[in-house]
């Protein structure tokens, strides 16, 4: 670990007082309210923490905690403990990190506000005994949260709670509770040598699957504990990279650490109220319509419809039907957990037009006998809001129990001629279904997506008579952003960040923000395209119109250009009432507005004036009464003749000469494939139409190793490397056994089976005179484990996670010590339990499937059989992974093992219909078809194409025919462990052609990336890893015949020399802390 922050001259000795203290002054980091359910995470942060304080003061000291004698403890009592453990350090200055762990809170309990209390009470009693009994102390407290709520907390498992954002709100409720404890000028002493101050944002730990992304996160987690430790500079800007972690330093205008006294926030908060501040607090609009009379007669048509027709209105949706926080004033955000249903803009009814603008409001100006608004606050189930039965947080794939709720409240209330009323329903969802997009893009896709919206506009299509539905397509969510940029308007980053983490986190320009807008118009257009389906106008008493004022939206600004906050709840993400005021006038106007000519533009700087009913038009406009030609739905594809794939790779080129460390091996420098395994890559039953061709063995088209045809026809990574060497050899072909190439894998082969399939694959290589098999470069890919694990409870012993690593580590260390010029793949087992869904109306699918796999597919649901084979397919890939991360692999420049996890968390395709897609399974409903094939092959290769720790981890089937990613310019190799690092280098660059034994290759190392070189010490205070050092470790060669001479005359001066060097060394690995304690930086 190189010096990360320039040491800042400053006094000789500490200081005295805290409001003047820099990070050298301290001596000492002790932790209080280590969250016992998240010890691990919570002590690699504290120890992170030390760690860049160490930078300042190598001889710090940080005491280790023995997790195991830890119990459950109040924080007083910790800080009782630590108090009197301290008693005698006067001197010395000492960083005290306070966790205020939340996660046994419950968001959704009445008694929430109580339990809080208690809590900040709890940190005040702490903070009371450390100020009484410790001397030169500086607190830090951090509320520490997970995404994750706690089991105890039962009412958080209903479905119609909004999770994140009562778990957001609880958050801020503590978060703002602890800020009003600790801004009391009682914790600055007279003595100035102790202050407690609060982290800015609760330290919120994201889930992650893997460790590697964990402890990166953490170091973020870390970096910004850091950052605001620090007095705040200029243009202070958030770290948001997940590769490149910046680490702020002490400037010579801003050294100290923060404090109240040296960093007053006050301007913050003048700020967020100055940009908070409302300027139209009348909320109502003028009604310039003359003629607001009803038809004369009930119409039977919903195209010949007056707004004076309509009898009832209703609404379906989420937290912005629901209207949260829409009344909340402008400096409270804990109000955004309530419903102010009377204000939401599509359904409420509170007051009248004149000081509430809301969809019924403007109705009830041509029907004051209008029913089904929502009044005042309260959740769905109040009976004051009647027909909103929105609910904060809903999906998508809520919209069909709403509908469902909603149904039988218009059939059953009194109110309601349910067969003869005409009604208004208006649905508006899929922002969080966007919010969450990245956690699972398949299952929030915009093809799901709207399919769960259609679901439930069926259901009103066949239950509900002489209704006019109003589908507002989603709104572009991405400008909300900006809202954040600009840190000036105090918007509470990390609150919105919980709530909708999709959208906030991607970096401007990157990948991941270009997805966001993808899926965003995706998820519009296939609105679009639902909609003139045509399928919802089979009758004249019902019709969906698709309402797209919200389809770009423009930012209200202020005069001097900020976003202005007024238009936004103080979330900064859901909407006030100025913003619901504007977004009622623009429904009635679209409503007005005719089919294929409206109005697609949300621009809240604009004064939006309403539109009547003409004399010519005045009726709501549907497709019909707008002479709108439905498009249809898009031409059906021609049907699929094969499963190929389209290349278009440019960088095709062989290395100049033949690479000697595998870290160098372009694709077009393999020259020999093989694989090992079971019945997936033997091809079993891959092209079967019937039960008697399921035992066929379709080797020419299994994933990693057929060769049939073209990648045109038939995608298969032999036939992708074709591409980049036409020549390449050991490719399986056609059915049967009788061209398997080197394809040893035997259908229904287990773990135990793989070292004699690798014995005949290494006897068979070196048997075939068309290999070099010292000088040809060789891909060997592995899949195993699928027949363990399906017959693990008939054979718990044999079948045990330890056996399979046994096997499989013998299997690896035959080929690493025999095989020369190697790169393995190896793909970790596939969760199997996405199968039991796979469900195909024929024998093969209802009889044989069970039996081909029984652990796993006969086991009923929530069975203790059924957790315990799911818990041991979890087990088989981490020990597939601790194999392959150990470094057993490591020691040899022309072998490398690779695991490609694109199954470890499998992702079964569904079709447009939602359901499981059976044209990926053969007959029996387990073994993949060509199709499926085609897609491993893809997922294959794509996974060679990216670094160690960033490939996909799931199985994102599409069958898209550009599916093929290439090498790019900058990295045109396929990716091991060690050219993934950007600072990793080979110990030699890659030399021409050898003909050296395999073991000769294993004296060849890969350096450090602490590898060092001379370098001045950095002028700018914010520094990215890494830097160097200046001593070498290595002595040069002529100096050995130097001393071989003149050893006796001048061996003392050499000697000398050399511990002066290493003393030297030693004592700046010390001063900049260059190990940290096995930093993960």
């Amino acid at each position: 670990m190189p010096i990360l922050c320039s040491p800042i001259p400053g006094p000789s000795s500490p200081s005295s007082s805290v409001d003047a203290l820099t990070p050298a002054d301290i001596s000492a980091v002790y932790t209080l309210g280590m969250p016992l359910s998240h010890w691990d995470e919570a002590s690699r942060l504290a120890s992170r923490v030390a760690e860049l304080l160490s930078m300042f003061n190598p001889e710090m000291i940080t005491p280790h905690v023995d997790r195991t004698s830890l119990q459950p403890r109040s924080l007083s009592e910790e800080a009782e403990e630590l108090s009197m453990s301290l008693s005698h350090q006067v001197s010395d200055w000492k960083f005290v990190l306070l966790f205020v762990p939340a996660d046994s809170l419950c968001a959704c309990s009445p008694h929430v506000a109580g339990d809080v209390k208690a809590v900040v009470q709890d940190v005040e009693a702490a903070l009371q005994i450390l100020q009484k009994r410790l001397h030169r102390t500086l607190v830090h407290v951090a509320v520490w949260s997970t995404y994750q709520q706690d089991n105890k907390c039962e009412c958080m498992k209903d479905k119609s709670i909004n999770q994140r954002l009562h778990k957001a709100t609880l958050l801020k409720t503590l978060q703002d509770s602890l800020s009003r404890v600790l801004k009391n000028p009682r914790w600055q002493s007279q003595s100035a040598d102790f202050t407690a101050m609060l982290q800015s944002a609760p330290v919120i730990l994201e889930p992650y699957s893997d460790s590697d992304n964990t402890w990166s996160y953490i170091n973020q987690l870390a970096v910004q504990f850091w950052t605001n430790m620090l007095q705040p500079a200029t243009g202070q800007t958030e770290v948001v990279d997940n590769s490149v972690i910046t680490i702020p330093c002490p400037t010579q205008e801003r050294p100290f650490l923060r404090t109240q006294i040296n960093s007053p926030t006050d301007r913050e908060n003048t700020v967020y109220s100055q940009a908070s501040t409302q300027t139209d607090p009348v909320m109502g609009t003028e009604i310039p319509c003359t003629d607001r009379s009803p038809s004369p007669t009930t119409p039977a048509s919903v195209h010949e419809l007056r707004p004076g027709d309509i009898k009832v209105v209703a609404a379906v949706g989420d937290s912005l039907t629901a209207a949260n926080g829409v009344g909340a004033k402008a400096d409270n955000l804990l109000l955004v957990i309530k419903e102010y249903r009377g204000l939401s803009w599509s359904i409420g009814g509170d007051e009248n037009i004149t000081t509430v603008t809301t969809l019924p409001n403007i109705l009830r100006e041509f029907n004051p006998s209008l029913t089904g608004f929502s009044e005042g606050i309260g959740n769905e189930d109040d009976p004051k809001a009647f027909l909103n039965q929105a609910v904060a947080g809903a999906k998508s794939g809520d919209m069909v129990q709403q509908v469902r709720i909603l149904v039988d409240k218009m059939k059953n209330d009194s109110r309601i001629d349910f067969h003869n009323d005409w009604k208004v329903i208006t649905m508006f969802i899929g922002g969080n279904d966007i919010c969450d997009f990245c956690t699972d893009s398949v299952f929030f896709s915009p093809r799901n997506v709207v399919s769960r919206i259609r679901q439930a506009l069926d259901m009103l299509h066949s239950e509900v008579p002489r209704a006019i539905v109003n589908l507002v397509e989603l709104l572009n969510i991405v400008p909300l952003r900006d809202l954040h940029r600009d840190k000036t308007l105090g918007c509470p980053t990390w609150f919105v960040s919980l709530v909708c983490p999709c959208i906030l986190k991607p970096k401007e320009g990157s990948s991941e923000l270009q997805k966001v807008n993808d899926f965003n118009r995706a998820y519009q257009h296939a609105m679009r395209e639902l909609i003139d389906s045509g399928r919802y106008d089979t009758h004249d008493n019902f019709t969906v119109v698709l309402q797209p004022l919200m389809r770009e939206v423009f930012l209200p600004t202020l005069e001097d250009g900020r976003p202005d906050r007024s238009y936004f709840s103080p979330d900064c993400f859901h909407l006030s009432q100025r913003a619901h005021t504007l977004m009622a006038r623009g429904l009635w106007n679209n409503m007005l507005e005719p089919v294929g000519n409206k109005t697609f533009t949300q621009d809240f700087t604009a004064a939006i004036d309403l539109k009547c009913p003409s004399e010519t038009n005045p009726f709501f406009r549907t497709a019909v009464n707008s002479n709108y030609t439905f498009p249809g739905p898009p031409p059906t594809p021609a049907p699929v003749t094969n499963w190929g794939s389209d290349f278009s790779c440019v960088n095709t080129a062989p290395s100049d000469t033949v690479p000697t460390s595998v870290h160098r091996l372009r694709p077009a420098d393999i020259k020999v494939v093989a694989a090992l395994g079971d019945s997936i890559t033997t091809g079993f039953g891959a092209k079967a139409k019937s039960l008697l061709q399921l035992r066929t063995e379709y080797r020419g088209v299994s994933w990693s190793i057929g060769g049939d045809k073209t990648l045109e026809t038939v995608t298969t990574l032999p036939n992708i490397l074709k591409k980049f060497n036409p020549k390449i050899k050991g490719v399986s072909k056609g059915q049967g056994k009788w061209q398997t190439g080197f394809n040893m894998a035997v259908s229904g082969a287990k773990i135990s089976g793989i070292p004699g399939q690798v014995r005949r694959l290494i006897d068979t290589i070196k048997k075939d005179s068309s290999v070099d098999f010292q000088n040809d470069w060789k891909l060997v890919t592995l899949f195993i484990g699928g027949n363990d694990l399906c017959q693990y409870c008939n054979d718990r012993a044999s079948l045990s996670p330890q056996n399979y690593s046994h096997h499989i580590m013998t299997s690896l260390d035959m080929l690493y010590k025999e095989v020369p010029r190697t790169i393995v793949n190896v793909l970790e087992i596939l969760e199997i339990e996405g199968l039991r869904r796979i469900k195909r109306d024929s024998l093969g699918c209802s009889v044989l499937q069970k039996y081909v796999c029984p652990c796993f597919l006969l086991p009923g649901e929530d069975s203790p059989e059924l957790a315990e084979v799911k818990r041991i397919n979890r087990e088989l890939q981490i020990e597939t992974e601790k194999l392959m991360y150990g470094g057993r692999y490591d020691g040899r420049e022309d072998f490398a093992v690779v695991v490609q996890p694109f199954f470890k968390n499998t992702i079964i395709p569904l079709n447009f219909d939602g359901r499981p897609d059976t044209t990926y399974f053969s007959e029996d409903c387990f073994h993949f078809s060509v199709r499926g094939h085609a897609d491993m092959a893809a997922a294959l290769w794509n996974n060679m194409l990216e670094p160690v720790g960033k490939k996909q981890t799931y199985n994102n089937f599409m069958n898209t025919r550009n599916n093929i990613r290439c090498p790019t310019e900058e990295h045109p190799y396929i990716f091991t462990k060690v050219n993934s690092s950007p600072s990793s280098t080979t110990t030699r660059a890659p030399e021409t052609d050898s003909t050296a034994p395999p073991h000769s290759s294993t004296t060849h190392s890969t350096t450090s990336a602490l590898t060092s070189t001379a370098t001045s010490a950095p002028t700018t205070h914010s520094t990215a890893l890494p830097l160097t050092s200046d001593c070498s470790d290595n002595v040069p060669v002529w100096l050995t015949a130097v001393l071989a001479v003149v050893g006796l005359l001048i061996g003392w001066a050499v000697t000398w020399l050399l511990l002066s060097c290493r003393a030297k060394k030693s004592k700046r690995m010390m001063t900049a802390a260059v190990e940290m304690k096995g930093t993960m930086f």
